[in-house]
């Protein structure tokens, strides 16, 4: 692995990172000037914003012919938000409290979303068709979302005019928020275009696959807005924000970045056996175990937060393992799949179901 190519690929994820910050701010205070509330501003411009990395870097790896890349990409940042990013915010910020909306509607969106995409990719493609289809999808949540924010209460309001600040968003001129948009999509076109190349290059020179690529570095990489906001927002308290972030950028990713990616990739996105037996089902099984996890008093404590963190690092290491074919790999598969696994879903389904008759003790 070259000097030059890592030093690429650290360029191009600067300039992805800062794209992205300036097309998010552009965007939203243009939003804010349309008269939008800074809940819708929060739930879609901010949150989907913080995906335009993975948008980019999957969109240029399809039109590169390394497909492999783009849905690694994808399904590598979906296992990151939710394990890393939210595992990190519950740590750092003494624990996460989610609204109850995200856990009613947002959190089952992603578990269906999760699904389907599993589903689509069972005969081996993500075509052209089921891409368009996924685009509409995000398009209807998009709409149904920004109708849906107009009714939120006055405390998930407050929260969201405290974090974006609207009057501020529209002290600055129009001019330098058109600007900022414009230069954030050129830093993420070519960011997104370097990161790609470099990461072919670090793949082949270190014996990877492009898959393997995708699901760690570039999957990490691509994420750093959704870490910077959601860990930012629970240090300030803002902690509706840090967990809705996330749950809307997995939507998103899933739905907008997939999707587009079927359908300008000739052929559609082909979907490799291993990542439907495994990566997919990782991927899938994550958002599920958001449910019941945040059902447990509308928390995702701290303690909850580091067995996030520490299963995010299993899933790397089982990567880096299977990677190099080292001889440690069966013994931690065994390990995971025998004792680790089976012990946190027990401690996980006791505290849920202790959580769920003191709720239900308490209304009687």
């Amino acid at each position: 692995m070259t000097l030059t190519s890592i030093a690429t690929f650290v360029v191009g994820l600067v300039a992805l990172v800062a794209g992205a910050e300036g097309l998010v701010r552009g965007a939203a205070r243009i939003a804010a000037r349309t008269g939008l509330s800074s809940v819708v501003i929060g739930l879609t411009v901010v949150a989907f914003g913080t995906s335009t990395p993975e948008l980019a870097v999957s969109a240029n790896a399809v039109l590169n012919e390394s497909g492999d890349l783009a849905i690694g990409n994808v399904v590598g940042s979906n296992i990151a938000n939710v394990l890393l990013i939210l595992g990190l915010s519950a740590l750092v910020g003494g624990g996460l409290v989610v609204a109850q909306r995200i856990v009613r509607i947002d959190v089952p969106i992603m578990i269906g979303a999760s699904i389907l995409i599993l589903l689509l990719s069972l005969d081996g493609t993500l075509g052209r068709i089921e891409g368009a289809a996924l685009v509409g999808l995000i398009l209807t949540y998009t709409v149904w979302t920004v109708r849906s924010a107009r009714a939120e209460n006055a405390e998930v309001t407050a929260e969201y005019d405290d974090a974006l600040d609207p009057e501020s968003l529209r002290r600055t001129p129009l001019v330098v928020d058109i600007a900022l948009v414009v230069v954030g999509l050129g830093l993420l076109i070519g960011g997104a275009r370097w990161m790609v190349n470099s990461a072919s290059t670090m793949a082949a020179d270190l014996g990877a696959s492009d898959l393997i690529i995708g699901l760690t570095i570039v999957a990490i990489g691509t994420s750093m807005p959704e870490l910077a906001t959601s860990v930012l927002a629970a240090i300030r308290g803002e902690r509706d924000i840090a967990v809705g972030n996330a749950v809307g950028s997995n939507i998103f990713n899933l739905l907008a970045v997939l999707g587009a990616s079927a359908v300008i990739a000739d052929g559609g996105v082909v979907v490799l056996e291993t990542v439907q037996k495994f990566d997919l089902p990782v991927m899938t099984a994550v958002a599920v175990a958001c449910l019941p996890v945040f059902l447990t008093g509308y928390l995702l404590s701290r303690w909850e937060g580091a067995v996030f963190v520490a299963y995010y690092v299993a899933y790397v290491t089982y990567l880096v393992l299977t990677a190099t074919g080292s001889a440690a790999f069966e013994p931690f598969r065994a390990a995971m799949v025998g004792f680790v696994m089976p012990l946190t879903l027990l401690t996980l389904g006791v505290v849920g179901v202790r959580s769920w008759r003191g709720r239900a003790e308490a209304r009687t």
